[in-house]
Formats: structure tokens, sequence, C-alpha cells
């Protein structure tokens, strides 16, 4: 009798991690409004709506713009800076560049912690641009339930 329990015991040690991992899991929603920087001549607009599960480190994320002056050629999640601060690339944001994109990227935990406290900004590239167009500082919404 002795001897099943002990065979037992590790099945039901990995049931429980299981069970308390997935109790654990929270999703975050973050979102940012994009404005013109480095001296954008047009109205740079649109929004980042993301989605992070803090567990996995996935990021899903959809992106909107308009009023660039061209196509963006590159896009990262900066980091870490509050608002108004330039920092360096955190995450490559990959392509094709085109309005409406989504994806989901796995972030590091460095990353995932900055954008938990506000201190991560997407920004998008263009040619005219290429230090950048369009900031969109990232925050945690907390209208989400968060």
């Amino acid at each position: 009798m002795q001897k099943s329990l002990f065979k037992l015991a590790p099945l039901a040690i990995a049931a429980m991690l299981v069970f308390s991992t997935a109790a654990t899991a929270k999703d975050v929603s973050l979102s940012g409004d994009f404005a013109g920087e480095h001296g954008a001549a047009g109205q740079p607009s649109g929004h980042v709506a993301a989605t992070l599960d803090t567990t996995t480190h996935q990021l899903k994320y959809t992106i909107d713009y308009n009023g660039l002056s061209g196509p963006v050629t590159i896009a990262h999640f900066h980091g870490p800076a509050k608002p108004g601060v330039e920092a360096g690339v955190m995450k490559l944001i990959p392509g094709p560049y085109k309005t409406g994109m989504s994806h989901t990227v796995t972030i590091d935990a460095a990353t995932q912690s900055a954008m938990l406290d506000g201190a991560t900004y997407v920004n998008l590239h263009t040619k005219a641009h290429p230090k950048g167009e369009a900031r969109a500082q990232m925050k945690v919404d907390e209208s989400a339930g968060m």
C-alpha cells in the first residue's frame, strides 16, 4: 500500500503545480495612443491595444495608425522609459508593417516588468524619420479590470 502511495505522490504534486500555475495566470490589458515625434510634420495618430499573459510572457497586440509621412520601415517596443524620455529597443515588432497589424510575440522578464510599470512605448519609424515618427506610450488599461 505504501509503495502505491509513493508512486502516486509525484503525479499528485505535478497536478497541484499545473492547477496552481493556471490559477495565477493573469492577462493584463495595455494600450497607447500615437502622437508625432522627432519633428514629424504631419499629424500621426492611431492606437495600440495589447494583452499580456504574465505567466507565459506572450504579448498579443494590434496596431492601427495613420497620418505618417510614408510607409513604416521598422517598428519596435522601446524602454524602459517614462513618457517623453527616449530609450533603446526592447523588442522588434515583426512586419509586414500596415495599419491593423496584429501579432503575438514572447517578451522577456525585463520587458514585461517595464510594460507593467508604464515604461515602454511603440515607435514607428519611416524613411523620413528613421529615429521614429510616431510614439505610443503603453500603459496598463485600468478600465479592463486589472
